[in-house]
């Protein structure tokens, strides 16, 4: 293990916690962005955009479209990891923040079916997957801005800036839902008020354009940078460059098992969150159980300020017992829970019930998402970490969130019971449990291979530079 020392011992700890703000806004607008989808394709997209075929057609039409997401998530990851990789985290962030932006406004101007057809399903879908691209891309850029600009000791903890964004976004995005519902109706929320939320997100663009303007990029990024422009001539570092090819190539080559782990590692996390915040408001509004949406919503709300918190708390424990243990207390515990969260608690009908099978659910899931930040930041050297971390994240969630309410659906209509849902939750916890057993455990990494303490000086495409 190289010495854990000083990535950024010269930064001082309130330009950190800048950054980790600004990691947090970040990545709360851009995941506000792509949950108002997922809310929208449970609400309002199925009779909007798939008319006519029926309710369990139509919802499971639009959840389809929910995951195309997905699908452009590790497309995202490809491209902005190269990007990330060889011109700097703030670019590759700043541009997947834009693009989020113009393309989740366009989704609030989309008409529906019954205006121009056909072409309304077709454009949400391109849409949906450009808003799959740039998550895809953000996640890495937000979480790097934060890990490699953290001392190694508090590297957890301010990593989980990037990864609170996600429940930030969760509420944010319910919150707006919920207050269009209760002073517009829910009539205006269906035929025209469920645009508001998306046309907000032009406030993305003015954000990247903040981060391009304020911040540099991070500690690690430029030294390596420097590192090469004092240790090579531009030929050398051509030739380097030409020998590695792409970052994403050369993260494949040298670290294929530790990508397919992390996206193992992820499984769970991914589909039980949609499970929990998406699959939830069809379920618990529908005939099963028969709740008000804005009693679904509202518990949604609550469990997220819980896993906001817990994101926190779990994230500054692994920086003091290490990452792996709490990702698998939490992969145990949450699978467990599963089994019994539907039923009988959901099934019961009883909001208090509802709650607390949301809350426990997202604490437990805080305990693999919190420490993840740092946990797949440490797994990677710095010339590979963007591609590599963003690939082991997004392919993780085409096998997890991507199928999730799809998958639920179909159990559910299979079996009659909702514990076939439970089970499916439990499924994916042991698959992410295995996975991060695997791992090695990465706390105490030097993220910084050009520090002097470091103690590799070679690289697989020869050229003489520091690596971990």
């Amino acid at each position: 293990m190289a010495n854990a020392g000083a990535v950024n011992q010269e930064a001082p700890e309130r330009s950190i916690l800048k950054v980790a703000l600004t990691a947090l806004a970040g990545s709360s607008i851009e995941w506000y962005d792509f949950f108002i989808y997922g809310t929208a394709a449970a609400l309002v997209f199925p009779n909007l955009f798939f008319p006519g075929f029926g309710d369990t057609g139509a919802t499971i039409l639009s959840y389809s479209t929910f995951a195309v997401a997905f699908v452009g998530r590790p497309v995202g990851g490809l491209l902005f990891g190269h990007f990330g990789d060889k011109f700097g985290r703030k670019r590759a962030l700043v541009t997947a923040l834009v693009l989020m932006g113009i393309g989740t406004t366009t989704i609030g101007l989309l008409p529906g079916y019954a205006t121009i057809g056909i072409a309304a399903p077709i454009l949400l879908v391109a849409l949906r997957f450009l808003q799959g691209i740039c998550i895809g891309g953000q996640w890495g850029g937000a979480v790097l801005l934060a890990t490699e600009s953290a001392p190694a000791e508090k590297r957890g903890f301010y990593g989980s800036f990037a990864q609170m964004g996600v429940p930030v976004a969760v509420l944010i995005s319910n919150i707006i839902f919920l207050i269009i519902a209760a002073t517009l109706g829910d009539g205006a929320l269906v035929a025209w008020a469920w645009r508001i939320p998306f046309l907000l997100s032009v406030l993305l663009i003015g954000l990247g354009l903040y981060i391009q303007l304020k911040l540099e990029d991070t500690p690690a990024f430029r030294h390596l940078q420097e590192y090469r422009e004092q240790h090579q001539s531009e030929e050398e570092r051509r030739e380097a460059e030409e020998a590695a090819g792409s970052p994403v190539w050369e993260v494949l080559k040298t670290y294929p098992k530790e990508i397919a782990l992390a996206a193992g590692a992820f499984i769970a996390i991914n589909a039980n969150f949609y499970i929990l915040i998406t699959y939830i408001l069809d379920y618990a509004t529908g005939d099963e159980v028969g709740l008000p949406q804005s009693t679904v919503l509202t518990a949604v709300l609550i469990s997220s300020v819980a896993g906001l918190l817990a994101i926190a708390g779990f994230a500054a424990l692994s920086d003091i017992i290490g990452r792996r243990i709490p990702y698998m207390a939490g992969a145990a515990l949450l699978g467990l829970w599963g089994l019994f969260a539907f039923w009988p608690l959901v099934d019961s009908g009883n909001p208090g019930l509802l709650v607390l099978a949301l809350v426990v659910g997202q604490i437990f899931l805080s305990m693999m998402y919190g420490p993840q930040a740092a946990f797949y930041s440490e797994i990677f050297s710095t010339k590979v970490r963007y591609s590599g971390a963003s690939m082991g994240y997004q392919i993780g969630s085409v096998f997890g969130g991507a199928l999730a309410p799809i998958i639920a659906t179909v159990l559910l209509t299979a079996t009659g019971t909702s514990f076939s849902v439970g089970a499916y939750m439990a499924a994916v916890c042991a698959i992410t449990g295995v996975c991060a057993f695997l791992l090695s455990e990465t706390y105490g990494r030097d993220m910084d291979e050009t520090s002097a303490t470091s103690p590799g000086r070679a690289t697989a495409a020869g050229a003489q530079e520091p690596t971990t």
